[in-house]
């Protein structure tokens, strides 16, 4: 069964002014697409060609760097998919509830969290992403460098923001923090983080 490239959870202007209709056209057209078209064409007729997605990524990530190329696909087809739900329309800002009793209960403050998510977005060197997880009942923020992911490392993600360049660049060329700063205050879907909590 070949993977599909899932469509998007909104319109594709829906997120505008923050993130445009043209982005999404690169980002999720293309950049995602050509992840699903590489992983068919590298799983045809072989083991893995019947497995799950998140089985593949782990079979992968456990025998690299043989399978380095299935790994880097399989995980950036997870990782958009992932990213994309992170988002919605009118998101953004402090959430309410559980997620923010475990936020509080991890970091002290919503604004200390905000703060070193941010930080672990900007400073992840390259490509990359910065992550919420969680790992043996408690949140941390981490990041990864090019498609690796949490699961591959034991950890749950809770939510993840996009630092390749083609994630903001048509839209605020070189000012990462101005983009993650804009996805924590204008984007964040915390509905999805809170069905993501154990």
């Amino acid at each position: 069964m070949a993977f599909e490239l899932p469509a998007l959870p909104y319109e594709k202007t829906a997120l505008e002014p923050f993130i445009s209709a043209q982005t999404l056209d690169f980002h999720h057209g293309k950049h995602h697409n050509a992840y699903v078209t590489n992983l068919n064409n590298l799983v045809k007729d072989t083991d893995l060609a019947s497995k799950s997605l998140e089985e593949i990524i782990m079979v992968a990530a456990k025998d690299l760097p043989a399978k380095q190329g299935v790994f880097n696909n399989a995980a950036q087809v997870w990782n958009h998919t992932f990213f994309w739900n992170c988002m919605k329309q009118g998101g953004g800002g402090k959430p309410t509830g559980a997620v923010l009793a475990k936020i509080e209960a991890a970091f002290g403050t919503y604004e200390k969290f905000a703060e070193e998510f941010k930080n672990a977005a900007v400073t992840q060197f390259g490509s990359g992403w910065a992550w919420l997880v969680e790992e043996n009942g408690a949140l941390k923020i981490t990041k990864t460098a090019n498609a690796d992911l949490p699961m591959a490392h034991g950890q749950k993600a809770l939510l993840t923001v996009d630092v390749w360049e083609h994630a903001y660049y048509l839209d605020y060329q070189n000012r990462r923090p101005d983009f993650v700063q804009t996805f924590l205050d204008k984007l964040v879907n915390w509905d999805f983080v809170a069905s993501n909590l154990g």
